[in-house]
C-alpha cells in the first residue's frame, strides 16, 4: 500500500506517454482527451483508442475507458507493438487503412500529419493518404478563392486535404481546421452549414471527410446561466418626471408604483402613478414608439388615398384600427409587442419561461395586435397552413432516411380486429419481432381466422386503428391536445414503453401521423420535462382546473388566502403548500401546481414513453428537428382535398392522345367528389389506388402516379401505387366508370 501511494505521489500527468502513440502531448482538439488511470498505470489519448483497428467497446459506458476494457487495451497495445508505422518508422502503429489490399499502418498523430482520413462514425474507419475519400469537383467549377465563412480568411477552391466544400451550397468553402473547431464547439445538435443552415446533408458529408462531431450539446448551451441576461425583465421608470420617492427602479406589484412597460417595444417603462394610469389594464406606449406611429400614420394617410376602397375597409375590425399594420422598426413583424417574443429564437429558453396562452390570458400590453383585419387573418392562416405542409414534407424526408434501416426480412403480425390493442401488444412483444424487419399484417376475428390477406392495405389499416386506440386509451388524458396520464397498472406492465415504440414503428413503416399530442407533452419529449412550463389547458381534471383558476384569478390577498384555506388538503398532497404574503405570490403557486399535476406526476411514464420513442432513432430525429416533427405530433393530419390529391399524383400518359382532356376529366372529377356530387369520397379514391385512406407521415413509396390508357375501366395497382384510367370521349363516361369501379371494388373488399 505504501509503495502504491509513493507511486501515486510521483506520478506526473504531463510526463506520461500515450500507450498507443507514444506522445505526451495533451491537445484535446487534435488527439481527444488525454486519459490517465493511475491505478492501471495507463495513459491514452481518446482518439487513439477510438481509431485503433483491433479493439471494440465490449463493456458498459462506465467500465474501463468509456466501455473499452483495460484488458482489451493492453491486448491492443501488445498487438500494435509488432507493427511498424509507415510514416515515422517506429513500432506501435495500432491503426490500419481499411482499403482492400492496403497494408499501411500508422499512429493517430502520424496519420494526421500525413493527411489521412479518420471517420468518427459507424465502424470508425481510417484511410491512408492514398486511399482516403475525396470530394468531387465539377470540371466547369471556377478555380478561384472565396472567404471561409467561419474565419473570414481566403480559401482556395482546390481539391486539397486542408480545404472542404459544402455539399449543400455551391459557393461555400471552408478550411478543414475551421470546420473541426466549429464542430467541437457546436456539437451534433447545432453543427450545420453556416450558409444555408442545412444539417443532415452537411453533417453526413463532413463525417465522411473526417470531421469529428461530438455527440453532446453545444458548448454555449452547457454554460451555467448563459442566457440570464435575456431573461431580465425591464423595470425602470423612464418618464420625464418620476413621482416615486423610492426611485425610478422601485417596483411594487399590485400598487400604483408597479412598473408598466411599453406595449410595443417593452424596453421603456413607467410607474402607473407617474403616467396617471388607474389600473394595469390600461395600455401605455413610450414617446419614441408614439412618435414612430404618428409619423407612419401620416405617411399611411397620404398613401391610402391612392388605394382602392376595398383595402381601406380592411384596415379596421369591429371599428378598431389596426395600429401595427406598419410595424415599428424596434419590433419585428412577427412580434405581438412583448419583449419576450425576442426569446423565441432559442427553443430551450422558450420552454423554460414561456407557455402558450390564449388571447384572454395575455397581459393587456400584449393584446393590441389581436384585432387584425380579416384579410390579415386569412393571410396568416394560409401562411401557417403552407408552413405546416413544408414541415410535414421535411418530416417525410427524415423518416425516409430512417427507413433505410428496414430490411426485406418479414415479420408477420396476426391481428384480431375485435381486440386490436392486445393482439398488437402480443405481436410487438413476440421474440422474433424486430422493428427493422418488414411488417406484414394478417387480420382475423373469432369467427373467421384468416379474414384478410397480408397486403399493404392491411398494414395501413392496422396502424390507423392502432393510433386511434392509443389516442383514446387510458395512457393519455385531455380532450384535443393530450398529455400522458398516470396509470399504475400500465406502468407496471411497461405499456408506456410499448406505446412509444408502436408510434415510432408506425411512423417509419408508413402509419398515420399521431396528431393528438399537446405542445407541453411534445416539448417534454424533445427538451426534457425540466425545461417545460405547462399551461392551464394541460390540466384534464376539471376539479383541479377549477381550483387553479380560483387561485389564478383571485383579485385580492384576502380572497386568495380564503381560496387557499379551502383547498389546503389538495395543496398539501401536491406538495405545493407555501406561505402567501402578497397577491403576486399566486403566480408562483399556480406554476408549482401545474408542474406537479402535469409533469412531476407522470415522470416515470414519461421516461418510459421516451425510451419507446427511441426505437429506430425517431426520438433523436425529433430532438434534432423539433419544429418539423411538431407538425405531425401536435397537429391533426390535413384533411384530403381535391388539390391535395392533384398534387399527390403525377400524371403519365402512354401517348399524347387526349392527354390534356384526360387530365381535365381527372381534375374535374376530384372537384365533384369534394363538393359531394359523387357516391364515392376522396378517401375512397386514395384507398382504391394505394390501399390507404390517409397519407402516411412518411409518404407513399413508390409515389402515386396516373396513366391514361385505352382500357374499359379504371385499375388501381396498389403494388406500384398507380391509377390506370380509361381514355373516354366525354366527362360523364369518365365519371360513371370511376364511380362504378371504385364503389364495387371497395364494396367487395368490405364484405
Amino acid at each position: 500500500e505504501e509503495l502504491r501511494m509513493s507511486k501515486t505521489k510521483n506520478f506526473n500527468v504531463q510526463s506520461t506517454f500515450c500507450v498507443l502513440c507514444g506522445l505526451t502531448d495533451d491537445c484535446t482538439e487534435k488527439y481527444g482527451e488525454k486519459r490517465t488511470y493511475v491505478e492501471y498505470n495507463l495513459t491514452v489519448h481518446y482518439y487513439c483508442l477510438l481509431m485503433s483497428s483491433g479493439i471494440w467497446q465490449r463493456g458498459e459506458e462506465d467500465e474501463g475507458v468509456d466501455g473499452f476494457l483495460i484488458t482489451d487495451i493492453r491486448k491492443e497495445v501488445n498487438r500494435a507493438a509488432r507493427l511498424k508505422c509507415n510514416i515515422c518508422k517506429k513500432k506501435g502503429a495500432s491503426i490500419g487503412c481499411v482499403a482492400p489490399k492496403c497494408k499501411r499502418s500508422y499512429h493517430f498523430p502520424c496519420g494526421l500529419q500525413r493527411e489521412c482520413i479518420f471517420q468518427f462514425m459507424e465502424d470508425f474507419r481510417s484511410y491512408c493518404w492514398e486511399h482516403r475519400p475525396v470530394q468531387e469537383f465539377a470540371d466547369k467549377e471556377p478555380r478561384g478563392a472565396s472567404q471561409c465563412t467561419i474565419c473570414l480568411d481566403l480559401v482556395e477552391h482546390l481539391p486539397l486535404y486542408t480545404v472542404l466544400k459544402s455539399p449543400c451550397c455551391k459557393n461555400a468553402w471552408f478550411h478543414r481546421e475551421c470546420l473541426q473547431y466549429q464542430a467541437l464547439s457546436a456539437g451534433i445538435f447545432f453543427f450545420r452549414c453556416t450558409v444555408c443552415n442545412n444539417k443532415d446533408k452537411f453533417q453526413k458529408e463532413m463525417l465522411r471527410m473526417g470531421i469529428h462531431i461530438p455527440e453532446r450539446d453545444a458548448s454555449w448551451e452547457l454554460e451555467e446561466n448563459a442566457y440570464q441576461d435575456l431573461l431580465h425583465c425591464y423595470q425602470h421608470c423612464d418618464v420625464k418626471r418620476c413621482l416615486c420617492r423610492k426611485g425610478r427602479d422601485y417596483n411594487e406589484p399590485d400598487s400604483k408604483w408597479e412598473i408598466k412597460r411599453c406595449q410595443y417595444c417593452g424596453s421603456r417603462g413607467t410607474h402607473l402613478a407617474c403616467s396617471s394610469m388607474r389600473s394595469w389594464e390600461e395600455n401605455w406606449e413610450c414617446m419614441e414608439c408614439r412618435s414612430i406611429f404618428a409619423t407612419s400614420g401620416k405617411i399611411k394617410g397620404k398613401y391610402s388615398k391612392q388605394k382602392k376602397r376595398a383595402l381601406a375597409t380592411s384596415e379596421k375590425t369591429n371599428g378598431t384600427t389596426c395600429l401595427l399594420e406598419e410595424p415599428s422598426p424596434k419590433s419585428p413583424r412577427q412580434s405581438s409587442g412583448s419583449p419576450r417574443n425576442f426569446l423565441l429564437h432559442s427553443p430551450k429558453i422558450m420552454c423554460q419561461n414561456l407557455s402558450p396562452c390564449s388571447h384572454r390570458e395575455l397581459p393587456a400590453s400584449n393584446r393590441m395586435t389581436m384585432s387584425l383585419s380579416p384579410v390579415m387573418s386569412n393571410g396568416s392562416w394560409s401562411l401557417r397552413h403552407r408552413r405546416l405542409r413544408e414541415q410535414r414534407k421535411e418530416v417525410s424526408n427524415i423518416l425516409k432516411e430512417l427507413k433505410v434501416q428496414v430490411k426485406t426480412k418479414p415479420t408477420r403480425l396476426n391481428i384480431n380486429a375485435e381486440n386490436i390493442w392486445n393482439s398488437a401488444l402480443k405481436g410487438f412483444r413476440q421474440r422474433i419481432f424486430s422493428p427493422t424487419n418488414t411488417i406484414e399484417v394478417s387480420f382475423s376475428n373469432s369467427k373467421n381466422r384468416s379474414k384478410t390477406s397480408t397486403s399493404a392495405a392491411s398494414k395501413h389499416h392496422f396502424f390507423q386503428l392502432l393510433m386511434l386506440h392509443l389516442q383514446n386509451s387510458s395512457l393519455f388524458e385531455g380532450s384535443s391536445g393530450k398529455n400522458l396520464s398516470l396509470d399504475f397498472q400500465a406502468l407496471e406492465e411497461n405499456l408506456y414503453f410499448e406505446a412509444g415504440k408502436m408510434i415510432a414503428v408506425s411512423l417509419v413503416h408508413g402509419g398515420p401521423s399521431p396528431g393528438f399530442f399537446s405542445k407541453t407533452l411534445f416539448k417534454c419529449l424533445v427538451y426534457g420535462p425540466e425545461n417545460v412550463k405547462p399551461a392551464l389547458e394541460d390540466v384534464a381534471d376539471d376539479d383541479v382546473a377549477q381550483t387553479i383558476k380560483k387561485i389564478k384569478y383571485a383579485n385580492s390577498l384576502s380572497s386568495l388566502q380564503s381560496t387557499l384555506q379551502d383547498c389546503c388538503e389538495f395543496l398539501a398532497a401536491a406538495g405545493c403548500l407555501r406561505p402567501v404574503t402578497a397577491l403576486c405570490d399566486k403566480n408562483m403557486l399556480v406554476n408549482d401546481i401545474l408542474i406537479c399535476h402535469v409533469i412531476k406526476k407522470v415522470t416515470l411514464p414519461l421516461e418510459s414513453f421516451r425510451q419507446g420513442l427511441k426505437t429506430l432513432g425517431v426520438l433523436e430525429k425529433m430532438q434534432m428537428h423539433p419544429d418539423a416533427f411538431s407538425s405531425i405530433f401536435c397537429h391533426k393530419p390535413e384533411r384530403l382535398s381535391a388539390k391535395t390529391l392533384c398534387d399527390l399524383f403525377t400524371i403519365h400518359s402512354s401517348s399524347d392522345v387526349n392527354k390534356v382532356e384526360g387530365a381535365g376529366f381527372w381534375t374535374g372529377y376530384l372537384h365533384d367528389v369534394e363538393s359531394g356530387e359523387s357516391v364515392v369520397t376522396l378517401e375512397d379514391i386514395l384507398l382504391f389506388v394505394t390501399g390507404s385512406c390517409y397519407i402516411p407521415a412518411i409518404g407513399f413509396d413508390p409515389e402515386p402516379t396516373i396513366k391514361f390508357l385505352h382500357i374499359r375501366y379504371p385499375i388501381g395497382n396498389r403494388l406500384l401505387n398507380c391509377l390506370e384510367l380509361p381514355i373516354t370521349e366525354t366527362y360523364q363516361q369518365f365519371k360513371n366508370k370511376m364511380e362504378f369501379t371504385i364503389r364495387n371494388t371497395l364494396g367487395v373488399e368490405g364484405e
